[in-house]
């Protein structure tokens, strides 16, 4: 595997469980964490030395070698299921949801060559969560640089393999999702009613971003903040008001900083495409918890709900929030929204019985 900075998150930590305080039965549900599939890297291997994206290109020699000895030491966690389950089991998590890893995006790739690659790497997510179907759920990845491919996959994913959601990325080969093209795709999720998670792989202008690991640290989540800001004066939220969006690292910058958006919506007429101030579309977004700041998560909650905040560590990766279970409490948030955001959320987003899936769980766990 390259050395590239497809990377998010590895724990360093042991996988013996800790007590726990939590209410025995409640749901812990992993919302953001990945799984890379070998025959699909193997497909793309002979593209990779003049890829333009962003983590390959705005990477330092340092960050460049510092990300390929962690991505060794992660193989078996991110291409496999076994120590996948067994740090699950330590961290008292009774479902991932399994996205790609943000490589398997390939948008720079022909239309032919992205629809195999999607459908390979959904495929393979589809068996591996038919062998742990009380542990595991998978979502989709979609060939975007092709909107009519990628509405076809999606498609194909949600009514033949059972899926509920679909990974893209906050940008398309440089173009900004809010781009009238992408409407058929964002239109299609909208009716089949799945999740839209948005998750960055770098920051296209990372010129300034090469060294520590900037490009992920700092543009991942401005990478989010710029593709959310397009669609929000865009317009393009107003056209699609029941989509599912959830965004990937407590929705990038843009929810801290939401006060200097709605200012300029409400003082400039080149901000005012949109109908509503842009906090209004962020409390109808969700976010995931991969924050690392405690107090952070609970001002997410204070500002937009506990209803709209999902549990998630980004696993495998060395940017992986390793004790989820602890860091949510440690936010010190009421029982019930606690409860709400390790499980039930993602519950009523993926349509399960919370209280089922976490007996299946802990039964599967022997």
């Amino acid at each position: 595997m390259n050395a590239e900075l497809f990377t998010c998150g590895i724990t360093s930590s042991g996988l013996a469980p800790k007590p726990r305080s939590r209410e025995r039965g409640s749901l812990v549900v992993d919302m953001h964490c990945h799984m890379l599939v070998p025959q699909a890297e193997e497909l793309i291997r002979p593209f990779r030395p003049n890829l333009p994206e962003p983590t390959q290109r705005f990477s330092s020699p340092t960050s460049r070698q510092v990300s390929g000895e962690m991505l060794t030491r992660i193989r078996d966690r991110i291409t496999g299921v076994k120590q996948r389950l067994a740090q699950m089991d330590a961290n008292e998590i009774d479902l991932q949801v399994i996205s790609p890893a943000p490589n398997h995006y390939a948008y720079w790739a022909d239309e032919e060559l992205g629809r195999s690659m999607a459908r390979m790497v959904n495929q393979h997510l589809a068996e591996v969560v038919a062998q742990h179907p009380d542990r595991l759920r998978a979502f989709a990845t979609v060939p975007m640089q092709s909107p009519r491919s990628a509405v076809d996959e999606l498609q194909h994913c949600v009514r033949e393999l059972g899926m509920r959601g679909v990974e893209i990325s906050s940008n398309v080969n440089g173009q900004e999702l809010s781009d009238p093209q992408f409407q058929p795709f964002f239109a299609a999720a909208e009716a089949l009613g799945v999740v839209v998670f948005i998750h960055p792989s770098g920051f296209t202008g990372g010129e300034r971003l090469s060294d520590y690991h900037l490009n992920n640290v700092i543009g991942n989540p401005l990478d989010s903040t710029v593709a959310l800001s397009h669609l929000i004066f865009s317009g393009t939220l107003d056209r699609f008001p029941r989509l599912k969006l959830l965004v990937a690292h407590g929705g990038g910058l843009m929810p801290a900083y939401s006060g200097r958006f709605d200012h300029a919506h409400y003082a400039r007429a080149d901000c005012q495409q949109c109908q509503h101030e842009p906090s209004h579309y962020l409390r109808r977004m969700y976010f995931d918890t991969v924050v690392f700041d405690p107090a952070q998560l609970a001002e997410l909650v204070r500002k937009f709900g506990a209803t709209q905040l999902l549990a998630g560590t980004d696993f495998p990766y060395d940017m992986e929030e390793t004790e989820l279970v602890d860091f949510v409490h440690r936010a010190g948030l009421g029982d019930d929204q606690t409860r709400q955001i390790l499980g039930l959320n993602a519950a009523r987003l993926l349509g399960i019985d919370p209280g089922q899936a976490a007996a299946l769980a802990r039964g599967a766990k022997g």
